[in-house]
């Protein structure tokens, strides 16, 4: 699926508080070109904007892509937002069903982060949906997918029959 967006990356970082330091290390691994997913909400707006700042800074000295998570403008250097509709750039959002993948494309999604494929540390004791419940939810939904969940490079081979545009990971990259 050609994307409708002409910067759409095929790799990507979601960030978060569990990282700490490893979010240096993370950003540093991630090839040129790659996304990166700025959550961290639950630091304070303050503190938020701080380190959307410096990773801002990183992102556009590596020439990664950026996109802020959630409603709260964070600075210079977004080119878009994740899981709300930003006022220009992409816009991504997840999507946990084929209902929510569905609502999210009516809704103008420029890509779906399609998640969880495989076990995660980010959601304990969270149902995967695996090779086959994956393919089931996203046929022909007619934008880029991304797969998430427990993502690696060797997970991403053993799933590339399904033909989705890239993955995501927190901890592949750490």
């Amino acid at each position: 699926m050609r994307p409708r967006h002409p910067i759409l990356p095929r790799l990507w970082l979601m960030t978060d508080e569990r990282m700490g330091d490893g979010l240096w290390t993370a950003l540093a691994r991630l090839p040129r070109g790659s996304g990166v997913i700025f959550r961290h909400y639950g630091l304070p707006l303050a503190e938020r904007r701080a380190l959307f700042a410096n990773v801002a800074n990183i992102a556009h000295r590596r020439g990664l892509v950026l996109i802020r998570a959630g409603g709260d403008r964070l600075g210079r250097g977004e080119a878009g937002a994740h899981g709300v509709r930003p006022g220009h750039g992409l816009y991504t959002r997840a999507a946990h069903s084929r209902r929510e993948a569905v609502a999210a494309i009516r809704d103008g999604a420029d890509a779906l982060f399609v998640s969880p494929v495989f076990a995660t540390r980010s959601h304990p004791g969270a149902p995967a949906l695996g090779p086959v419940r994956l393919g089931l939810m996203i046929r022909g939904l007619g934008v880029p997918l991304i797969a998430l969940g427990g993502m690696n490079a060797r997970r991403a081979q053993e799933i590339r029959g399904l033909k989705l545009y890239g993955w995501a990971a927190i901890d592949a990259w750490t």
